[in-house]
């Protein structure tokens, strides 16, 4: 072995490494914004985790003493993109607050199947049929988790969907953001949009902010210090190896989520649950293989 190979293989380990960390970090956020939820109002939860996490992006951003504001942050695909991250928040925040964090989490893993075509649609990337048919089949097990049209269909379920889907439409436009923005100015954008979703929502739902009790306060402190780890994280691993080799560690989530509901909510995934998710995280990674041959 080569120490170009071996060097490589270091870099693939520690990139794995980092995305494990990071989807674990991400399930500790979701985790503790669901216990913040059912104390404080939804509204409310994502006005202070949103401002938690753009204050701390931004003291990031003068530590290296950048400037905060770019002219491109008003860019169009930057305001395709808040519009889409304002979606996905808010649906998915309302998704792990009122159904099993595991189902929410289970969704989500379909995100990069949406991406995957969107990008064949939108950019006219090429995706032969073996891999819309891996979509589809994922999209199918979506299908299978939700149950529409049976006794144990639950409408709200549909909020996390619909999260999926503001969250893939965020990463495709991600793909358009000017390179001048930076990834930490992306954090700050992001997690702003999580405050314009958070008031819009709390204009709709009409209920009152409430002073945080302590719990409260610890829950919403929690989900900051995870959600910006966790960002920081996954920029290490996509920056760290491979991005074949990292990528398919995302999928690590959905253990992460589903022990998370089990330990500390009480859930139980039904068969429905695993079906869905075994044909979502399957199809998710033979679209990457497939990728990577290409």
């Amino acid at each position: 072995m080569t120490a170009m190979t071996k060097a490589a293989r270091r870099a693939d380990l520690i990139g794995s490494a980092f995305m494990v960390l990071a989807m674990a970090l991400f399930a500790v956020e979701d985790t503790f914004i669901k216990a913040a939820a059912q104390i404080l109002p939804v509204g409310e939860v994502l006005v202070l985790f949103g401002l938690g996490g753009a204050l701390v992006f931004a003291a990031l951003v003068r530590a290296q003493s950048l400037p905060l504001f770019v002219p491109d942050i008003l860019s169009r695909p930057m305001r395709i993109r808040v519009v889409f991250e304002v979606t996905g928040r808010l649906f998915y925040t309302l998704a792990i607050a009122m159904i099993p964090l595991s189902v929410a989490t289970v969704i989500l893993q379909a995100t990069p199947l949406v991406v995957v075509a969107g990008a064949a649609l939108l950019f006219g990337e090429r995706v032969g049929w073996r891999r819309w048919t891996a979509i589809l089949i994922g999209l199918a097990g979506v299908v299978v988790i939700v149950r529409p049209g049976t006794e144990g269909f639950s409408a709200v379920s549909i909020l996390a969907v619909a999260g999926m889907i503001g969250f893939a439409g965020r990463d495709l436009a991600s793909r358009a953001a000017p390179v001048t923005v930076g990834t930490l100015r992306l954090g700050i954008t992001g997690f702003a949009a999580i405050v314009v979703a958070g008031v819009i929502f709390a204009l709709w739902d009409g209920s009152a902010f409430l002073v945080p009790t302590p719990p409260a306060a610890l829950f919403l402190l929690g989900a900051v210090t995870a959600g910006t780890m966790a960002y920081a994280s996954l920029m290490k691993a996509m920056r760290s190896g491979d991005v074949s080799a990292v990528t398919p560690f995302r999928y690590t989530r959905l253990l992460f989520g589903v022990t998370l509901g089990v330990a500390l909510f009480g859930e139980s995934p039904g068969p429905a649950i695993w079906m869905g998710s075994g044909l979502i995280v399957l199809s998710g990674l033979f679209i990457m293989w497939r990728g990577g041959r290409r």
